[in-house]
């Protein structure tokens, strides 16, 4: 791999990329401080289509910004996701009245921030029913269904190809559901699997693993992640895009046979370079490609796209993508030049290999990127309930898990990098900070979970969008009740808890006996649900979070941990499913 960089800060890479991205686009804006480049001249009346992740990818998403396609696109750190905050600086750019889709590659930060992103301004904006929603690409092939059952596949390439479709759909002004409806059925009949030789470097960064000059990596990723297997010898070409093709068409792969191709159907074939390629390789990669479909499968695409569309920084690979406009058109239950048309619809957007105007006008006034979110600023319903008790609950919560920062960050080290007491404690300390400024004499329900809202958004880590997806959730659920009931009682509280617990499962695929924080929010929420009682609830956390004594991990770093003696009995409980037994513990003390 190459290792020399004209840049060694990695950081000031992105922002001076964005910088220059818009000075060449005028008809893009950027807004610096939460890097989001955005399409001031996105109309209201459609659906805004918003993607994004980690820089080092492009041109994705900021690239794909335009008429047609994204209305706004969100950039967070070289290889990681946007924060929520970042996300919903997004969406206040292109407001819509129909909806806002969210569109990520699947990948685990991405999938909580955009979660989290998306319960809060349903939140937000629940008493103006405007729908929100994620819809995750899934387009990588290499892995196969037993290994990527419980988190699903990765996304790749591919998405670029549901987005145009999208975007072109959302600018035809298309409904909410039936944009939903197309993207999910590009996604489901979409297939790409990648070939790297060699890993890409990253500025500033050392230890990056290298292949040797005989092997290349058949199911490579976008993010230095291993492949399916690595080849040695390289193989010839040829035999090389053969091997691709079977992984993306072969109907007898039970593992991998995702679509299906019959003779007839219009298929659309995008080649990408991961960036680290020639121009003259990935041309002469996408004339292999289209001489082995019509030969061994006899394919002819009827859409051909070559060129870097989601790179890898500077890896010197390529993937392989198909998809099938005929079975998209036959789900839809529409003509196939219905979907063609959304296809080929006029973009503005840069990076998009079609004619795109430039100059356009901005049709708003730039937005500074300094507003202050808070999820409940639309709510025009709320509980009233003992400012003196619910100060007094909330506290005691917060009290218990400051107190227990010790152990959390003991058990931590063991199995993680050992940073969830402090952030426990942060986020405690400043929910009582909240308390004393902004909850003074007030039994406002809804702005005491805007003070714990406010707090869990500069918590760091999996655990704090964990927290900041069912909070959010929670303040949808009590909004939606507020104008129905006029008492909320634990029956109540029940019901919205079990609300707020199915969105957060939406967006994550840890349950029960996978030794996370949801061994304890599980059990808490359903049964808060199922026995109305606060104290049964309670004691419900309090097995679940004795439960992980000894289990063994099966979600998120501690994974990858090896105990000393490798035996269960070593494994201490699990530092995020205790921090919140301690919390619920706390608010049964304050309330008695």
């Amino acid at each position: 791999m190459s290792t020399k960089h004209f840049f060694a800060d990695a950081p000031s890479l992105v922002a001076q990329h964005l910088k220059a991205l818009v000075a060449a686009n005028p008809s893009l804006c950027l807004i610096e401080d939460d890097r989001v480049v955005y399409n001031p001249c996105h109309s209201p009346s459609n659906v805004s289509i918003i993607s994004g992740g980690g820089s080092g990818h492009e041109p994705a998403w900021s690239g794909l910004v335009g008429d047609n396609l994204l209305a706004a696109a969100v950039n967070g750190p070289i290889f990681g996701s946007p924060s929520a905050k970042q996300i919903l600086t997004g969406i206040d750019a292109v407001p819509s009245n129909k909806g806002v889709i969210l569109v990520i590659t699947n990948y685990t930060g991405d999938k909580l921030h955009f979660g989290l992103a998306c319960e809060k301004a349903k939140a937000k904006f629940a008493s103006k029913c405007i729908p929100f929603a994620v819809l995750a690409a899934t387009d990588d092939v290499a892995l196969g269904r037993k290994r990527t059952g419980m988190v699903g596949r990765r996304g790749l390439a591919g998405n670029v190809i549901v987005l145009k479709v999208l975007g072109a759909a959302a600018g035809a002004g298309i409904s909410f559901d039936e944009c939903v409806a197309i993207g999910s059925a590009v996604n489901a009949n979409t297939v790409t699997v990648g070939t790297s030789l060699d890993h890409c470097h990253v500025p500033g960064r050392q230890n990056h693993e290298t292949l040797p000059e005989d092997v290349c990596v058949l199911g490579m990723g976008i993010h230095n992640e291993p492949g399916l297997r690595k080849l040695s010898p390289i193989p010839r070409i040829e035999d090389l895009v053969a091997e691709m093709l079977n992984y993306l068409i072969d109907p007898n792969d039970e593992e991998r046979a995702y679509v299906k191709f019959d003779d007839g159907d219009e298929i659309v074939l995008l080649v990408n370079n991961f960036g680290g390629l020639s121009p003259l390789e990935t041309s002469a990669l996408t004339y292999q490609t289209i001489m082995a479909l019509e030969k061994e499968w006899n394919i002819k695409p009827t859409r051909v796209f070559s060129g870097i569309f989601e790179s890898s920084l500077n890896a010197p690979g390529f993937s392989v993508t198909l998809c099938n406009m005929s079975k998209v058109a036959s789900q839809l239950s529409v003509t196939v030049p219905t979907i063609m048309d959304y296809l080929d619809a006029p973009t503005a957007a840069p990076h998009w290999p079609r004619p795109y105007r430039t100059g356009v006008k901005v049709a708003r006034e730039k937005i500074n990127g300094n507003s202050t979110w808070k999820i409940n600023d639309a709510a025009e319903r709320d509980f009233k309930v003992d400012s003196a008790k619910l100060n007094k609950m909330i506290r005691t919560g917060c009290e218990r898990a400051i107190a227990a920062e010790p152990n959390l960050t003991r058990w931590d080290m063991l199995m993680g990098d050992g940073d969830c007491g402090e952030g426990v404690k942060s986020v405690s300390l400043d929910i009582i900070k909240g308390l004393d400024n902004d909850l003074k004499g007030s039994g406002s329900v809804l702005k005491a979970l805007d003070v714990v809202s406010n707090a869990v958004d500069d918590m760091g880590g999996t655990l704090g969008a964990i927290f900041g997806i069912l909070i959010a959730a929670l303040v949808t659920a009590v909004v939606k009740r507020a104008g129905n009931v006029e008492e909320l009682t634990e029956s109540v509280w029940g019901d919205c808890a079990k609300e707020a617990l199915d969105s957060l499962k939406s967006h994550t695929g840890a349950r029960v006996g996978d030794r996370t924080v949801m061994d304890v929010l599980i059990p808490f929420c359903e049964t808060l649900y199922s026995e109305k009682s606060l104290e049964s609830a309670v004691e419900a956390a309090h097995k679940g979070a004795n439960s992980t004594w000894g289990m063994i991990p099966r979600f998120g770093r501690a994974t990858y941990v090896t105990t000393a003696s490798g035996q269960s009995a070593d494994i201490p409980p699990d530092p995020g499913a205790w921090a919140v037994f301690e919390m619920v513990n706390g608010l049964l003390e304050g309330a008695e």
